[in-house]
């Protein structure tokens, strides 16, 4: 068995990498020329330099492989043109899939996420919710989920579709603000923190991959891989604070001024060409619900979740500060 995974050198491909390899598979990954990737020859894959954009290193890549995990992804970054989400999240994800096609793996697994629908009108939301992206992140994700599905049902690929919940753990640098913020008494809360939040423990979700790539059940079948049960943001922000034994500041910030303030800051940074310090998508973390259904991945997959959310924050704090982060 050997199983190919793209983005394997990032933090939720490394672990995803880890898992198999410790299952005993044979691990390729498909790893930009700019990726760290000494660890992952360390534990013993296989690499190969190249990029999802590229035909000729996606085919090269998904040739004598068994099993095709895309984590691969062009995420939210400073200054990306639209074109670079397309290039990477759409045309890259179509690469794989013809490579799938031509040298006929046995499983496809797509990464897509839980920001198709980004915002939950009636939480919490199954897999049957409307699509409804919010950015061209979101959009260029949900097109290629699409494209993968269409493709189970035109040419017989045997793919599933993963979408993630937000993805924390231990080596996770996205969150690290939001930690760091709350360990210093820094971070205000905006609006009333009743929006609902889902997360999922990167241990868990790596489960989810390796379970929707062996259910016949999973294939052309979409699931959403989250923890056990969302919180609010009032909630969540108080299990970090008492993870760094500190108490949240009493004060919310209105919602409404706030999110004029971003816009005009926004507007001011855009001729720059920089990352403004105040911009809506932040803020629209306080405004969406973000609320999940996890039972069909548990009734067809047979997910559980293993980690409940304290003992996630607990785990993911100590080592942000085991190494030096807070």
């Amino acid at each position: 068995m050997k199983a190919l995974v793209t983005g394997g050198s990032g933090f939720t491909g490394g672990h995803l990498v880890k898992k198999l390899l410790d299952r005993n598979i044979n691990v390729r990954v498909l790893a930009r020329p700019t990726s760290k990737i000494d660890n992952l020859k360390k534990l013993g894959a296989e690499v190969i330099i190249g990029d999802i954009t590229d035909k000729d290193s996606v085919f090269r890549a998904v040739k004598g492989t068994d099993k095709v995990f895309n984590i691969a992804a062009a995420y939210r970054e400073a200054n990306l043109p639209a074109k670079a989400y397309w290039d990477v999240n759409f045309k890259g994800t179509r690469n794989i899939i013809n490579a799938c096609l031509k040298y006929e793996v046995s499983r496809f697994v797509y990464c897509s996420t839980i920001g198709v629908v980004s915002s939950v009108k009636n939480p919490p939301a199954d897999e049957t919710a409307p699509y409804s992206p919010g950015d061209v992140y979101q959009e260029s994700k949900c097109a290629a989920e699409k494209e993968v599905l269409r493709y189970v049902r035109d040419k017989k690929l045997p793919a599933s579709v993963v979408r993630p919940c937000a993805i924390y753990g231990p080596g996770d640098l996205r969150l690290l603000k939001m930690f760091r913020m709350i360990a210093h008494k820094k971070l205000y809360m905006i609006g009333s923190g009743n929006a609902l939040y889902h997360m999922v423990y990167i241990k868990d979700l790596v489960s989810g991959f390796i379970l929707a790539s062996e259910k016949k059940e999973a294939i052309g079948e979409v699931f959403i891989i989250g923890g056990e049960r969302y919180t609010t943001l009032n909630e969540l922000f108080q299990i970090i604070a008492d993870e760094f034994d500190v108490k949240l500041p009493k004060i919310h910030l209105p919602l409404i001024p706030v999110e004029i303030l971003s816009a005009i800051i926004e507007y001011i940074y855009k001729p720059f060409g920089k990352k403004p310090p105040l911009y809506r998508r932040r803020i629209a973390f306080f405004k969406k619900n973000r609320a999940f259904d996890i039972s069909k991945a548990k009734r067809v997959l047979g997910y559980k979740p293993e980690f409940d959310l304290k003992t996630g924050i607990h785990l993911t704090a100590k080592w942000y500060i085991d190494n030096g982060y807070i």
